[in-house]
């Protein structure tokens, strides 16, 4: 029996592992520890499947399995670090008779994520680019975020209806049509990744400035910055693309509309010959 063809689950394995910890984590109330987590898992999550190609042993299993350590690591994780964040808020006088319910919210980033993975599966559009935010980038922004500025979580009533407001629009971004383009390199050249290459700097000088901001744990504090830049470049660069389809496809038919009066014009000449 070969090892090599093991390796790749063994690694989903320990993405899988690392979800649970970070849950364990999120649960005792130590946000921090459970990002770190996530961010470990995602490290093996990024491996797993390289590890796949570069050894020519993918299989049917490794998809569904990578699947499964994904949800835990990237949909019940966070969805833990939030719900653990909802039970401490300052809630408006109105609404604390629901502040042993209202933390369940959270669950639905579980939920959604576990949609987003299973769609995924079956997308064969989501080869070369994304359609809807990737599981990896909603986690990483919600422990981020909860990271960054623990006070305006706490320290305001008004800030628990901004988290359940974005539970509900990071769930609908998991799920929605929306193309976001990929962060993998085919080739290493800066000719056709200009945008790659631009967003990963901007994403490494994010980090490096929090790092010299708040020490090494600075690092688990600005992801939130980079996800929403993800997100909007991606926007800004569908609505540039299509608005240039859009003009291509217009110039096009004015085109093809000429050749038409031409043609039309020729055959009564002939006909009036």
């Amino acid at each position: 029996m070969s090892i090599k063809k093991h390796i790749p689950n063994t690694i989903t394995c320990c993405n899988l592992i690392s979800g649970c910890i970070a849950t364990s984590f999120a649960f005792g109330g130590s946000p921090k520890l459970a990002l770190l987590w996530i961010i470990i898992g995602a490290m093996f999550d990024f491996f797993d499947g390289m590890s796949a190609r570069l050894l020519h042993v993918s299989s049917p299993i490794g998809k569904e399995l990578d699947s499964l350590a994904d949800d835990v690591t990237f949909g019940v994780a966070p969805a833990t670090i939030v719900f653990s964040q909802l039970f401490v808020m300052n809630y408006p006088s109105f609404l604390e008779p629901l502040r042993e319910y209202l933390p369940y919210a959270a669950f639905i980033i579980a939920a959604f994520s576990a949609l987003r993975l299973a769609k995924f599966n079956l997308d064969e559009r989501q080869t070369t680019s994304f359609i809807g935010v990737p599981t990896p980038a909603n986690a990483l922004f919600w422990g981020s975020l909860i990271v960054f500025d623990p006070f305006w979580l706490s320290g305001y009533t008004w800030s628990i209806w901004v988290v359940l407001a974005l539970i509900l629009v990071t769930s609908y971004l998991l799920v929605c049509e929306m193309p976001l383009f990929a962060l993998k390199f085919k080739q290493w050249t800066y000719k056709g990744n200009e945008i790659k290459w631009w967003f990963a700097a901007f994403a490494l000088a994010v980090i490096v400035v929090s790092i010299i901001e708040d020490g090494l744990m600075g690092f688990l504090e600005g992801w939130w910055i980079v996800i929403v830049a993800y997100v909007l470049t991606s926007v800004i660069k569908y609505l540039v693309e299509n608005k240039k389809g859009t003009s291509l496809k217009r110039n096009e038919k004015a085109d093809t509309t000429t050749w038409l009066h031409i043609d039309i014009k020729y055959f009564k000449r002939r006909i009036n010959k």
